[in-house]
């Protein structure tokens, strides 16, 4: 029978324990290249209003002033009566006090709570990828859940966040950061949660598996013809 050129004659399982290796490490090494280590930075800086965010403002006992208004580009909202409030510079106690303000000139001690909510992106190994109006006493866990929750290839401990090009790496097996809201932990109006590819799925463990068959049929394929 004709030998196959460029391989070693005689070639055992044992020699082809090399190729083997080196048809893992072609699998193993881009799949942990592709969750590089980034500088992490903390984040305790007070929400921020801008453009496109959503107020909800609730009046106790009055219906036609309580709604969501969304913060249009030139950095105002259209208020029933009030008309055209601007917020730019603002915080949300000021906020409320202006609407509060407002109020008091059309009937007496208006009680007003405002609510921020935040539009986020929840991005990566999500079932429902994309950007969602969120209220930031939700946990970032729960706000992953609003994007249908983790794929099976998704990594949960390992939520990233990702504001103005820096990232921020949220550790869940600390209990300190379980359960804690948005508001609590930093996250703030425009930041982007990414739940990350685990390290070695079971895809990748069914690609490894077919490439050893392959190596395996080769190595038996060269004894045979020797």
């Amino acid at each position: 029978m004709r030998r196959l050129t460029g391989f070693a004659p005689h070639m055992t399982l044992g020699a082809m324990r090399p190729l083997i290796a080196a048809l893992l490490l072609a699998v193993v090494l881009p799949l942990h290249a592709q969750e590089p280590e980034r500088l992490m930075t903390a984040s305790t800086g007070a929400q921020q209003l801008r453009p496109g965010d959503v107020l909800e403002i609730r009046v106790w006992g009055r219906d036609e002033f309580s709604g969501k208004f969304q913060i249009d580009e030139n950095w105002r909202i259209q208020y029933p009566v009030l008309g055209e409030i601007s917020i730019q510079d603002l915080t949300v106690n000021q906020v409320r006090e202006r609407v509060r303000s407002g109020l008091e000139q059309i009937f007496r001690s208006p009680f007003v709570t405002v609510t921020p909510l935040f539009r986020m992106a929840v991005l990566g190994e999500v079932k429902a990828s994309g950007l969602y109006t969120v209220d930031p006493t939700l946990s970032v866990l729960d706000v992953v859940a609003l994007a249908g929750g983790p794929t099976p290839d998704g990594n949960i401990k390992k939520i990233r966040l990702l504001r103005a090009g820096q990232e921020i790496r949220l550790d869940f097996e600390r209990e300190t950061l379980r359960g804690r809201t948005l508001s609590e932990i930093g996250v703030r109006s425009g930041d982007e949660i990414v739940v990350p590819r685990k390290w070695f799925t079971r895809s990748d463990f069914l690609v490894v598996a077919a490439l050893l068959q392959v190596a395996l049929s080769i190595a038996i394929f060269i004894n045979t013809t020797n």
